[in-house]
């Protein structure tokens, strides 16, 4: 089996473990992400994270917390194949012979460019995704964007396109860009190092899973430290209505959220991103080696 496909299938498997670890924690954020500004006075919706769990167990039951689930799982194999297909190939690009250890600096550019590749995955999926998430937080404020309630992902996609083409999904790739980029970047040199730093003298491939957890868990948090309101615009931009959008762009919605609700307002949700990216990240990287490791 050639290292394309060795990527591809760990990548898939990977992949497969981070959502089944994340998504309720990733649930949970975007409704605090997109619940509306409350008015002078009001309460919010949520007030706080695991305010978001009770009332969201409590109106629709455990599967509340997996709703949206559908749209990445059906392209979670895609998605992270392709993560770590491309940073591979391009490991073999910036290595000057076969098997040659790279530098963490050009494991930074191999993150990068693996994030530039999967935005354009990443960005209609996770529009499906967070509209589905999103409904119930915006349905109590009678939000237009969640006028009609969508049946599943299909449902959302079909909605989509009838309103705004093709285009339509791709909406928020900027800040989708702005995310992945440079948190693919962060996370992938600080996994590399991690290794390195966790195996002394050894070598990073003969690490413990227990290594292998403890650096894809810290390297998973990492992504989210530098980027995070990037992902805060994106969300509010890809709930938004298309036909009366409150935001005109990503700009607009960086702007209207520091006026509304100062700094704060760009890390709403981000414990819950915190706690979901130490074990998903754990996982899917153990997943990765694990599957990696046996495909020789």
């Amino acid at each position: 089996m050639g290292d394309v496909a060795k990527d591809l299938a760990a990548g898939t498997v990977g992949g497969a473990a981070q959502l089944i670890v994340g998504h309720p924690f990733d649930t949970i954020k975007v409704k605090l992400q997109s619940q509306p500004v409350p008015l002078p006075g009001q309460p919010p919706k949520y007030s706080g994270a695991m305010d978001a769990v009770r009332q969201t167990l409590a109106a629709e039951g455990p599967r509340g917390l997996y709703k949206g689930m559908g749209a990445p799982l059906a392209t979670v194999a895609a998605f992270n194949a392709l993560l770590f297909t491309v940073r591979g190939q391009m490991e073999s690009l910036l290595r000057s012979k076969p098997g040659e250890p790279l530098s963490i600096g050009q494991q930074v550019v191999c993150g990068a460019g693996a994030g530039v590749a999967v935005s354009f995955l990443a960005c209609p999926t996770e529009l499906i995704k967070c509209r589905l998430q999103a409904q119930s937080a915006l349905a109590g404020a009678g939000s237009a964007a969640v006028a009609v309630k969508y049946g599943g992902p299909m449902d959302v996609a079909r909605h989509v396109l009838a309103e705004a083409g093709v285009k339509g999904l791709f909406k928020g790739l900027v800040p989708t860009f702005a995310r992945e980029v440079p948190g693919n970047a962060v996370m992938f040199g600080v996994y590399e190092g991690l290794k390195k730093f966790l195996a002394g003298d050894k070598e990073p491939s003969e690490l413990g899973r227990g290594s292998l957890i403890v650096a894809g868990g810290l390297a998973g948090a990492s992504f989210w430290l530098g980027v995070y309101p990037a992902d805060v615009v994106k969300s509010v931009i890809q709930v938004d209505d298309y036909k009366q959008p409150k935001y005109s762009g990503s700009v607009d919605a960086f702007r209207k959220i520091l006026a509304a609700e100062g700094a704060k307002g760009l890390y709403k949700g981000f414990g819950p991103a915190m706690a979901r990216s130490v074990p998903a990240n754990a996982a899917c990287f153990l997943a990765y080696e694990v599957t990696r490791s046996s495909l020789g």
